[in-house]
């Protein structure tokens, strides 16, 4: 098949919707389809920069995300585009005016077009003090969606809130992560030294985007309880964000790493302890599967996946969601199982090792292949 996949975000971004949509479309290319790709330009990118099989649109950052751009509207270039090189379908993976530019182009050409759910935008309303938008947010969500012939979401209980929501055609699209980078093999004595920790001390991690929709007071609390208790310990957070420079100023005993990328941010992971994960706005959620793959003790709420692939106690820990208290008692029950840690660790990286991305993709290439066939019907 010939696959277009139209997003806001993509490398060189670093986030999880980037770093996702990459990968299944170098895993849809090794399955032999064709894959090419709509993004826009990136600040840190010359605006003579060209790629092979993108096409670069124009885009404005978005508020509050220095690094981050969204399209600017561009039906007319999409239709210009499409006309000259017609893909079989569309994947629309997000859903902001790029994403809706595609939609409309793909209308006005006949073209089959799906979308993604990959970010719960209703979610952050709370977040950043604006729950009244919450309801006008899921409105248009549905309206969005319901125009393509299938959404794609990452989880089954994301699915449900999709149905609840309204939005029809939904198909699960799961998420596999990388075992060879994110491997317990990159542990670094030395950067683990830097911290001010030798091999038997406690590093406690935090990796996401230092924002309000990550929960970010939780983590914060969760470190300053393993701190209480284990005065030795190194709590680090990577990544960077709005949230930052006031998180800096209130935890001055924190460590604050910024963003890393690929081999950096394996060791990074694997060089770290316990992986504490309180953000309750994840439609997936990343990063733990990267830490479990890390072979890291990781502590989450119990929902996407967490809810998914952690055994509260075997290889990781749980709390009810979006309960504060109980997370913090989680933490507690984790630092008090610290001799199990080993056995833990090892059960992480053995459920970490199933989640393959070849299988997960050929799935996707087949409920594809047939929206495609339902649109030409």
């Amino acid at each position: 098949m010939k696959i277009c996949i139209v997003t806001e975000t993509y490398p060189p971004e670093v986030n999880g919707v980037a770093m996702t949509l990459h990968r299944i479309s170098g895993e849809l290319r090794k399955q032999g389809h064709s894959v090419s790709i709509v993004r826009p330009r990136q600040s840190s990118e010359a605006q003579n920069a060209h790629y092979n099989d993108e096409t670069i649109v124009s885009g404005l950052p978005l508020p509050g995300y220095d690094g981050l751009r969204f399209g600017l509207p561009c039906r007319r270039k999409l239709r210009e585009l499409w006309a000259r090189e017609k893909p079989d379908i569309i994947y629309a993976g997000t859903e902001g005016p790029l994403g809706q530019s595609s939609i409309k182009a793909a209308a006005d050409l006949g073209i089959p077009i799906v979308s993604g759910f990959h970010t719960n935008f209703h979610e952050y309303m709370k977040h950043y003090k604006l729950p009244i938008l919450e309801k006008m947010v899921q409105g248009f969500l549905r309206k969005t969606h319901n125009k393509t012939r299938r959404t794609f979401a990452p989880s089954q209980d994301v699915i449900e809130r999709l149905k609840a929501m309204g939005i029809q055609g939904t198909r699960l699209l799961g998420r596999g992560v990388d075992t060879e980078l994110f491997n317990p093999t990159k542990r670094d004595a030395a950067l683990r030294q830097r911290w001010g920790v030798d091999e038997h001390g406690i590093v406690a991690l935090f990796v996401s985007r230092l924002a309000a929709e990550k929960n970010i007071p939780l983590a914060a609390q969760a470190f300053q309880q393993i701190k209480r208790r284990h005065p030795a310990a190194a709590c680090v957070f990577v990544g960077d964000g709005p949230e930052r420079a006031k998180l800096e100023k209130a935890h001055p005993d924190f460590i604050f790493a910024g963003m890393q990328k690929g081999e950096d941010l394996a060791r990074h992971y694997a060089s770290a302890d316990l992986f504490v994960f309180p953000s309750v706005t994840e439609t997936f959620g990343n990063v733990v599967t990267e830490a479990m793959a890390s072979g890291l003790v990781t502590l989450a709420y119990d929902y996407a996946a967490p809810g998914r692939y952690i055994e509260d106690g075997s290889n990781g820990f749980l709390a009810p969601f979006d309960d504060s208290p109980a997370f913090l008692k989680a933490t507690d029950r984790a630092l008090a199982d610290q001799a199990n840690w080993p056995s833990i660790r090892a059960q992480a990286r053995i459920t970490a090792e199933n989640l393959g991305w070849a299988g997960i993709v050929k799935q996707f290439a087949t409920d594809l292949e047939d929206a495609r066939k339902d649109h030409n019907f």
